[in-house]
């Protein structure tokens, strides 16, 4: 995997660069690292690892906190100079498909765990490799991690990333996510309070 277009975008948060990562430049969903100017790659950065989730980033879903987390981020990443890293393992790596299947049995009383495992898929699929080489490529190897994911941090901190400091990313809860961030912090042991 390498770097395969370096671009630039206006935001709502000002001038933004783009990095796209895959094999090779046809592939249709490459992952991204996704930066405002400024960046400075010799200090501690502080990064988001943030894996794509479309009913929550891009229909502003309440099942998850997802889309909230996103946009968060990129206030928190605006101020700082980071980097957001969009990793494509949609669904915990389940895929769209299978993330609405699993949707479909959580309204029939599953939890999001129960019912990945009801499809035959373990409780989280994401991988972080990724990630760790697209901040090596970027220069980047000390990091404020923007997460609540232990899972997160192990598989960076096991990559050769060193984590200075876990920034926690809280959002409220509303009646519609309320059960899901009890079961990240009950089951998977996401740091939530």
């Amino acid at each position: 995997m390498q770097k395969q277009v370096h671009s630039s975008i206006p935001t709502a948060y000002g001038l933004w660069y783009i990095d796209a990562y895959a094999d090779d430049d046809r592939e249709p969903m490459p992952h991204l690292a996704i930066y405002p100017g400024g960046l400075d790659t010799k200090g501690i950065v502080t990064v988001r690892v943030h894996s794509e989730c479309f009913t929550g980033d891009v229909l502003g879903s309440q099942r998850c906190d997802c889309g909230s987390q996103l946009h968060k981020s990129f206030g928190v990443i605006s101020r700082e100079k980071g980097v957001l890293i969009y990793l494509r393992q949609e669904g915990r790596g389940i895929g769209l498909i299978n993330k609405l299947k699993a949707y479909n049995l959580q309204d029939e009383g599953f939890n999001t765990i129960d019912a990945n495992h009801q499809l035959g898929f373990e409780t989280d699929g994401r991988e972080y490799h990724i990630a760790t080489l697209i901040l090596k490529d970027l220069g980047i190897s000390r990091i404020r991690l923007l997460t609540n994911n232990p899972e997160k941090v192990n598989g960076l901190s096991r990559e050769g990333i060193e984590i200075v400091d876990r920034l926690p990313l809280m959002i409220q809860p509303n009646e519609d996510n309320e059960e899901y961030l009890r079961v990240k912090r009950d089951l998977m042991g996401h740091f939530l309070d």
